[in-house]
């Protein structure tokens, strides 16, 4: 059963990140959000985990988030914005927030 995994406290704060990615199985997603699209930062030990993910779970970031933080996305996130967000919680079975 597929689980998109919303993750969004800044990954410099606390271990949720990596306690996020210990639990990612194969047709899971991560959906960053908030704080956490600081994960995302070019050359961060943080991004490299992140690009390193098997190719079978998805990487998204929060274009509000992004923005607001004058973040780029890598090639490995793709972009979504609230309707897609939306979009995405019904597409998997199950959604866990990081809260």
């Amino acid at each position: 059963m597929a689980t998109l995994h919303v993750l969004s406290h800044s990954p410099f704060t606390d271990s949720r990140l990596a306690s996020c990615l210990r639990l990612l199985g194969a047709g899971d997603a991560l959906l960053l959000t908030g704080d956490a699209v600081y994960a995302l930062q070019p050359g961060t030990t943080n991004l490299q985990a992140l690009q390193l993910m098997p190719a079978s779970v998805a990487l998204y970031a929060l274009d509000e988030d992004l923005a607001a933080r004058a973040l780029p996305a890598p090639e490995r996130a793709e972009v979504v914005g609230y309707p897609e967000f939306v979009e995405l919680c019904t597409r998997y079975a199950k959604v866990n927030s990081w809260l």
